[in-house]
């Protein structure tokens, strides 16, 4: 009876290695790496005996080189390592972060300077900013207005920015891209 219910919820089964461990390397030579090893290429067999010879494993760490490339090591701290390096490359992967800048094609002056002083604030941090000019209704009329209004802000923010895309206009919206440029440090 359990066995049935078991059967009719489906059998996810174990999750398979990513690296192929001794006797599941089907290369018949592979070239081994490892401490206290001398870097060679061997018979499959011939490397899997050296192997337990030094009570650890060998796993197959290169499978596409030719001949695949494997080490003599304790998998399961390989796997520990692999594991921490990972983690370690996702953690400094930078995300970016996208800040939105509105105007109108009529802002004023004031106005504009105060965006700008939020833009620098937001490039500062790092942050990508996307600049736009809605058009609202007959406003539609004065799209050289927000493009001559995006080219300013961009100017202004000449030494905090660079551009990344120029003035595009895309259904009522006309845009700008700016990423913050690198700091040199001296």
């Amino acid at each position: 009876m359990a066995k049935q219910r078991f059967q009719r919820r489906g059998f996810r089964g174990r999750v398979e290695e990513p690296y192929k461990v001794n006797d599941r390397i089907t290369a018949r030579e592979v070239r081994v790496v490892g401490e206290n090893v001398k870097v060679d290429v061997y018979q499959t067999s011939q490397a899997i005996n050296m192997a337990k010879d030094q009570g650890l494993d060998l796993v197959e760490i290169s499978p596409n080189a030719d001949p695949p490339v494997c080490k003599i090591t304790d998998y399961s701290k390989f796997k520990y390592e692999q594991k921490k390096k990972q983690k370690e490359i996702k953690s400094k992967a930078h995300k970016s972060v996208l800040k939105e800048i509105r105007f109108g094609p009529n802002t004023d002056d004031h106005d504009f300077n105060f965006k700008l002083n939020h833009a620098i604030k937001f490039l500062k941090e790092g942050a990508k900013v996307k600049a736009y000019v809605h058009f609202v209704g007959r406003t539609i009329v004065f799209k050289d207005r927000g493009e001559i209004l995006l080219l300013k802000f961009a100017q202004s923010l000449e030494e905090h920015a660079k551009v990344e895309q120029l003035p595009k206009l895309e259904g009522k919206r006309m845009f700008l891209m700016l990423s913050p440029k690198v700091q040199k440090k001296n």
